[in-house]
């Protein structure tokens, strides 16, 4: 795969802007993991929130919103009552969970090496 060329001096490209915004939405713990949870199909708030763990109701549902702002997550409303939402990842967000999901593998793969590395590094020389 051919990587683009970085700019001469970083920080100038008029692409770094984008990127980075978009680096720190989809490097958020709870984005990869919310993402990851909905590859396995439509899921409602509750169980989505059981489902990753650890993640308060409040930052569940910022970070759904943010998702579904970007175009990466779908909200369907069902008119019951009480009224049932279902998240689900759109064509947009299914093309980013396969990156992320690439990279997942990557960590647990590595993350001993890493954890060595770093254990390494904090020994007096």
């Amino acid at each position: 795969m051919d990587l683009p060329t970085p700019p001469q001096q970083p920080g100038t490209s008029a692409d770094c802007r984008p990127i980075s915004q978009m680096l720190g939405r989809i490097g958020d713990k709870w984005t990869i993991m919310t993402i990851t949870m909905l590859l396995k199909g439509p899921t409602r708030f509750n169980q989505l929130r059981r489902m990753i763990g650890g993640v308060s109701q409040q930052m569940l549902t910022r970070t759904l919103r943010a998702l579904e702002t970007d175009g990466l997550v779908s909200r369907q409303v069902y008119p019951t009552i009480p009224p049932q939402v279902e998240y689900s990842l759109t064509d947009l967000g299914r093309s980013l969970a396969e990156p992320l999901t690439q990279l997942t593998i990557w960590v647990l793969d590595n993350i001993e090496q890493v954890e060595r590395n770093r254990a390494d590094a904090t020994q007096p020389s």
